[in-house]
């Protein structure tokens, strides 16, 4: 965001007036905000503020929240730089780790026994927002073998936000490109055809090939995320792949066999836009696609 310049253009006499971005005036500015729009924001429903970890722990969550996959999430704030954001975030995490009959409770309470029977504890995040961040902090979380989001702010004007994210890292230890590859085979192992298991490879390099994207494994469906769901990948029916993306269908031109709307429908994963792979070169045809969904996540 550091970077970034923003204009109010004038269509009276075709000028423009930069936006000067500012930091809030104190770190619950931002909390708030983020709070009170999580899911629009971050993909993620708000559970509580300012959770206590009780007296022996002796601290304070500033969020927490479940995202789009059922995965648990922290979220910690701070105005501006601050070196300790992470390791106080991991020392939270950590913490979720052993109370997790706690956090589903939690999960029961506000979202419903729904909710909290999908909670997946294999992929636990932590989402850091703050005014900036060091370069030694996106190499600590390089380091570290746990999904975290470095996320910078900006306010601009009296009426504007601007998120961007510095790093992103998904948990687990690094792996060979085999098991990468095996890793990245069909959602549900059953009669697939080899040609879709060659294809379900594709669409998974396509979609991991975007840059600092997340896998995410569900039983049904397997979800690629930046800070939110950009595309989530089903498990092979018996002639094609089902993709679905963060597109609204309202700018697509439809095309019958190829996409369609399920807006208000009921599947497996996120997303409005199905897209229906039945050859390589579907995937070739889908990339726009991929692209659109990746930027607007």
């Amino acid at each position: 965001m550091s970077g970034l310049k923003l204009f109010r253009t004038n269509t009276t006499n075709s000028g423009v007036t930069e936006v000067m971005p500012h930091l809030a005036e104190v770190e619950a500015d931002v909390q708030g905000l983020v709070e009170a729009h999580m899911e629009t924001l971050l993909g993620v429903r708000f559970l509580v503020s300012e959770y206590s970890t009780g007296p022996v722990h002796g601290g304070r969550i500033d969020s927490l929240g479940l995202d789009e996959n059922g995965s648990p999430v922290i979220v910690e704030y701070k105005r501006g730089v601050d070196a300790g954001v992470i390791n106080q975030g991991l020392f939270y995490l950590s913490w979720l780790m052993d109370h997790r009959a706690e956090f589903e409770h939690l999960v029961r309470d506000r979202l419903g026994a729904t909710s909290a029977s999908q909670v997946l504890w294999t992929a636990p995040r932590l989402v850091c927002i703050a005014g900036d961040f060091t370069r030694y902090d996106v190499h600590a979380v390089r380091e570290h073998r746990r999904s975290i989001d470095l996320v910078r702010y900006r306010l601009f004007g009296d009426d504007l936000l601007g998120l961007e994210t510095v790093a992103s890292v998904s948990g687990g230890t690094p792996v060979a490109r085999r098991a990468r590859r095996q890793a990245a085979g069909p959602v549900a192992v059953g009669g697939q055809s080899a040609s879709l298991v060659e294809l379900a490879y594709a669409v998974d390099e396509v979609l991991l090939g975007l840059g600092g994207v997340n896998r995410v494994q569900r039983k049904q469906y397997r979800a690629y995320q930046r800070l939110r769901n950009f595309a989530c990948l089903c498990a092979p029916q018996r002639s094609k792949l089902l993709v679905y993306l963060k597109v609204d269908p309202k700018d697509v031109d439809l095309v019958p066999g190829f996409t369609r709307d399920v807006t208000g429908l009921g599947h497996h994963g996120t997303g409005d836009l199905e897209v229906q792979l039945r050859t390589p070169r579907d995937v070739e045809r889908a990339q726009d696609l991929f692209r659109a969904s990746y930027a607007a996540a």
